[in-house]
């Protein structure tokens, strides 16, 4: 479905921009053919070059063809919405309308407009993120653990486009803080371990006051699933799976869990089980949860879970189309919600799937969160 969608997309634009302009037959064409190419490039790298998930590609290659399929994308978003207008158009004024929906110069400009764009986002999506702080009260924190500070990083994704050079950039980054805590919620990694051990070592380096804890995200099992938690013990990262930990500091303590992500049953692994979960939690302890993905926030919230840290959304990628990513996990994007008295914060994310490597709008974070005690304010 998703080739599918990706080559209609690029004929609308062929349709609706090329076709329209004033350019020699062959030209038309040949654009057009060129269109369908670059709307497919992920079906040649899913057969040709590592998978899907994985295009293995040197760096450079994924952010030219992330910039090509993008301008697809955004060219394609920006016509439909001067289609529309020219359809509305047409109630008022026929010639008007008509002149709106067959006007050539536009569109090449919005085709332009795209170009630029999509450079741009492939930027902003391949830089070292920046640090976002927040602060977030959570119910049935101790008073003595009011100003705890812990950095949720999610989604990097280590692949050929964000490589060991860049994960090490995050890791120095991140370490810089001096944080309590650090925290990962899924999508470490794109490939397998032969393929990914180099790029994911700096995670080793991940230095705070307590261990680093972690759960797996959707992308984990799409290569080698079990190697993968192997992996992570030896680099150090505590992985939860539907369980959870007590975290001791300044003579008081909460509750860390995590649970895993519903990619699991294709492979018969476990299904996220925040029943499983919470099992055996005091009813008065502050309980903060690890889900890679925000939807079943509302669920988590009545098991009784005070604090939710999820990515998976990338916090939509780019602006307006974020609703579409919004609409997927349950009303849920980017940044914080109140759910049921649950605090719930979906970060955009420090790294991106490979394939789509553009952000417009929407800033990769290293968040930095501050916990606050209601306790210690009343």
């Amino acid at each position: 479905m998703f080739h599918v969608v990706s080559s209609l997309l690029a004929l609308y634009v062929a349709w609706r921009v090329v076709f329209l302009q004033r350019w020699r037959s062959g030209t038309k064409w040949g654009v057009a053919v060129v269109l369908v190419l670059i709307s497919q490039h992920h079906l040649v790298t899913r057969n040709f070059f590592g998978s899907m998930a994985s295009p293995e590609i040197p760096a450079v290659g994924l952010m030219l063809l992330g910039w090509a399929y993008s301008a697809v994308l955004l060219t394609a978003a920006f016509v439909f919405f001067l289609d529309l207008c020219g359809l509305l158009a047409v109630l008022c004024s026929k010639r008007v309308g008509r002149c709106v929906l067959g006007a050539p110069g536009p569109r090449a400009g919005m085709g332009l407009c795209a170009m630029l764009l999509a450079a741009l986002g492939v930027w902003q999506a391949v830089k070292v993120p920046e640090v976002r702080d927040i602060e977030i009260e959570v119910a049935h924190l101790p008073a003595e653990l009011d100003g705890f500070q812990l950095i949720q990083l999610t989604d990097l994704h280590a692949s050929r486009l964000l490589p060991r050079t860049w994960m090490q950039a995050v890791v120095e980054r991140t370490n810089a803080l001096d944080a309590d805590m650090i925290v990962i919620t899924g999508d470490l990694l794109d490939g397998t371990v032969a393929a990914r051990t180099n790029d994911v070592e700096p995670l080793k380096s991940l230095a705070a006051r307590h261990p680093v804890y972690a759960v797996v995200g959707n992308h984990e099992y799409y290569a080698e699933h079990q190697q993968w938690l192997d992996h992570f013990k030896r680099l150090g990262i505590r992985i939860l799976s539907n369980e959870h930990v007590t975290i001791r500091h300044n003579d008081a303590e909460f509750t860390l869990a995590g649970v895993t992500d519903p990619a699991a049953a294709p492979l018969s692994q476990p299904m996220p089980d925040i029943v499983a979960a919470l099992a055996g939690v005091p009813a008065d302890s502050a309980v903060i949860l690890l889900s890679h993905r925000p939807g079943g926030a509302l669920k988590n919230a009545g098991a009784g879970a005070d604090l939710q840290l999820s990515g998976h959304t990338h916090g939509g990628q780019i602006l307006v189309l974020h609703w579409l990513t919004q609409w997927a996990n349950e009303g849920f994007v980017s940044g914080r919600y109140d759910v049921e008295g649950m605090a719930l914060y979906v970060s955009n994310g420090s790294g991106l799937w490979p394939g789509f490597p553009i952000r417009l709008g929407k800033p990769s974070e290293i968040s930095r969160i501050t916990l606050r005690s209601a306790a210690r304010q009343r």
